[in-house]
């Protein structure tokens, strides 16, 4: 996946959760964060970012915050990348046999971000993307997430109902040694989680090699459900 006519800026500070202000070009400019998480560890004052121009000339922000330099840790936080990201790595093969993959698929109360076949198994996964890191983990929600809960139960339902079911964390990032549920922040998800890998459903956790502009899934990242 790759970002059209990029800047590099310095984040100077974040009004809303929509929007920040950067110095680019020697001025002060207002640009959209594609990521409506916290991110606090990620956005703070002074560290170098990546911009990139938005297409639509209407709109209020002219750039789009994609990419962060966290002391030489390059993160993207688009947070419509590791959809992208997931749907070009499985088309390309990695997540084994897939045929006929479909995004947002609804089944029970929860709307899955995919359906396909896999191995001839109608299966459906959900993915959810990861900029939080901490002493080499990457940890996953950075907020509380009763959405996130609901889906894990769904896909709980779907297994037992004959489904394939999967989740998967993409790490929009490359370096953490393992994947963590975020117990300290959300232990009803950690809880939820465990409860999906007993009951079948498959988890992945696959990190990402990033740069200013790109971004493509790398390889799988030992997961610690304790």
């Amino acid at each position: 996946m790759r970002y059209e006519d990029v800047s590099r800026a310095v984040f100077l500070r974040r009004p809303n959760r929509f929007i920040a202000q950067v110095e680019l070009d020697g001025r002060e400019e207002t640009v959209h964060v594609k990521n409506t998480g916290r991110c606090a560890e990620l956005l703070t004052p002074g560290v170098t970012v990546w911009v990139s121009r938005a297409r639509a000339p209407k709109r209020r922000t002219q750039y789009d915050l994609i990419t962060v330099d966290r002391g030489g840790l390059m993160v993207n936080m688009d947070s419509q990348a590791p959809n992208r990201l997931f749907a070009e790595w499985a088309e390309a093969g990695g997540f084994g046999d897939v045929t006929d993959l479909k995004p947002e698929q609804t089944y029970g109360a929860s709307r899955f971000d995919f359906s396909m076949m896999r191995h001839g198994l109608p299966t459906f996964v959900e993915v959810k993307g990861v900029t939080l890191e901490r002493e080499g983990a990457a940890l996953f929600p950075d907020a509380p997430t009763e959405r996130g809960v609901r889906h894990l139960r769904e896909l709980i339902d779907a297994k037992a109902a004959g489904y394939g079911t999967a989740i998967c964390f993409v790490i929009q990032m490359k370096g953490p040694a393992v994947f963590r549920p975020n117990r300290a922040t959300h232990p009803a998800f950690a809880d939820a989680l465990r409860e999906a890998s007993a009951a079948g459903v498959r988890i992945l956790a696959l990190d990402c090699v990033i740069t200013p502009d790109s971004a493509r899934i790398d390889a799988p990242v030992p997961i610690d459900l304790e």
